[in-house]
């Protein structure tokens, strides 16, 4: 399997099905006549980011991953999205952007040294191979599950074939 594979594949089917889960969310809001303020404001523990920063920050770890391991420009996206439409926006531009990524610029990536803001004032370099397997890929999954929790544990009906992009 080659590194584009491995990172653009796994980014562009769960970004996909995200999209659907938001269109399922949206629909339920409009059913159960619920303000979709109160479902995008919607977390698993107080302590937790809501429903659309969790969007947002999937989409960030696509992009920001992408860009990494590629040694491209990272582009400075802003969060300001409040509704269904706006954050299916973000992921359709996402998805527009990691798409754009050739195979090409990925060769030796597993190798390259990538280096990626580890808190406050503080960096961290790994190789590429790690950089996507112990960082990039395991934050991206968090945030698209736990986006996926927050619309289930909400009543939304969907499930793991929603997750997946197979329903």
């Amino acid at each position: 399997m080659s590194f584009h594979d491995a990172s653009v594949a796994a980014y562009l089917q769960i970004l996909g099905s995200l999209t659907g889960i938001l269109t399922k969310a949206e629909a339920h809001c409009t059913a159960k006549k619920i303000q979709p303020e109160v479902l995008l404001g919607a977390r698993l523990y107080p302590d937790m980011l809501p429903l659309s920063r969790q969007i947002q920050l999937t989409c960030d770890f696509a992009t920001k991953g992408c860009a990494r391991l590629t040694h491209s420009e990272i582009p400075s996206i802003p969060d300001t999205e409040k509704s269904f439409d706006e954050l299916k926006a973000r992921l359709a531009s996402t998805i527009d952007y990691v798409k754009a990524f050739k195979p090409a610029q990925f060769d030796g990536a597993d190798a390259r040294d990538v280096t990626f803001p580890a808190g406050p004032d503080k960096s961290m370099t790994l190789k590429g191979q790690q950089f996507l397997s112990h960082f990039s890929l395991p934050n991206f999954y968090f945030h698209a599950v736990t986006a996926h929790d927050i619309l289930r544990h909400n009543g939304v009906e969907i499930g793991k074939r929603d997750f997946l992009g197979v329903s």
